[in-house]
């Protein structure tokens, strides 16, 4: 729903805006979708369970872990945001942006610890990076207000060296774009920008959530991107590697899946919640001469709580010469 100091002109200017970015069509699926309310836990989506939107499970984990005295360690776990460093080398890759090197963070849901934004804003202050990418998910919640997430993000940014893009996850509202350029990010709606560096140049591509909203249009957002080029594709989940791959992807970053967030010993994820090959839920990996690299997530969904899963941010360096896409 759109914030109560927004009045009805203002929400026709705000949603004239987004048509003129994503299409008539696609404002109207979009919004249709969010208008139906909560998520439900099953059904819909790529996937046909959905545990982050079964709100009664989430107070059984919470009273689970109270009862078994482990939840105060699992929220420890969740605020121990770890760095993992990501090279990422290619053949492709304009000698320019050798030594490249991308901050990205995913699955923030910022509204979910009030502890979470001081923690996180911490953790990626003192970082040397190029540019930041987010893959989506801003908001704990699936619906209602996004309020105490932009107040958590407006504490985040000022952390974040510019540029500084994202892309939607199934937890985000469209009619949230505005508010997160607002605090100076560009939201990629199916779209792409270049990125160059001296004579040459990259590309990078984002896609609206192909999880939940199935909104992602590869044809759409590769618009003007030069065939052979190098291309960084951010797409909240990697549901779409195949597409992905086959349209000339180089680097697929994405993130939704938490790696599991609560892992059984020895790193097993017992859910994923995303349908595609387990070896893609976290961490790096590749299908047909792309790269991929799936965050396991700097934020917690459904309880604020991790085990064997240690949250992260990546620094992925991109590095010209011998290796894939």
């Amino acid at each position: 729903m759109a914030s109560p100091a927004i009045t009805e002109r203002d929400d026709e200017v705000l949603l004239e805006g987004l048509a003129q970015r994503v299409g008539t069509l696609h404002l109207r699926q979009r919004l249709g979708i969010e208008g139906e309310g909560e998520q439900p836990v099953v059904g819909r989506g790529r996937t046909r369970f959905h545990p982050e939107n079964w709100v009664s499970a989430h107070r059984l984990i919470r009273l689970l872990l109270r009862l078994s005295l482990l939840y105060g360690w699992g929220q420890r776990n969740a605020l121990d945001i770890g760095l993992t460093h990501n090279v990422v080398r290619s053949a492709r890759l304009p000698r320019a942006f050798d030594g490249y090197r991308l901050l990205h963070l995913s699955d923030l849901h910022l509204d979910m610890n009030a502890r979470f934004p001081h923690v996180l804003a911490e953790r990626v202050r003192p970082l040397e990076y190029d540019a930041c990418v987010i893959t989506g998910d801003f908001r704990y919640r699936t619906s209602g207000s996004w309020a105490a997430c932009l107040d958590g993000l407006s504490r985040v940014m000022p952390h974040l060296r510019q540029p500084v893009y994202a892309v939607l996850g199934n937890h985000d509202s469209l009619r949230m774009v505005p508010e997160l350029e607002a605090l100076g990010m560009r939201v990629l709606l199916n779209e792409n920008v270049t990125l160059r560096r001296r004579e040459e140049r990259i590309y990078l591509v984002g896609v609206d959530d192909p999880h939940y909203f199935r909104a992602d249009n590869l044809q759409q957002a590769w618009s003007g991107v030069t065939d052979g080029g190098y291309v960084v594709l951010l797409s909240h989940s990697p549901e779409i590697y195949r597409q992905a791959a086959h349209a000339g992807c180089s680097l697929m970053l994405s993130g939704h899946t938490h790696g599991g967030q609560i892992r059984l010993p020895g790193g097993v994820p017992i859910m994923t919640n995303a349908d595609c090959p387990r070896y893609m839920a976290a961490g790096p990996w590749h299908y047909a001469g792309m790269r991929g690299y799936t965050s396991v997530g700097a934020g917690s969904s459904i309880v604020d709580a991790r085990f064997n899963c240690r949250p992260e941010v990546t620094i992925h360096e991109l590095r010209a010469g011998a290796g894939q896409a």
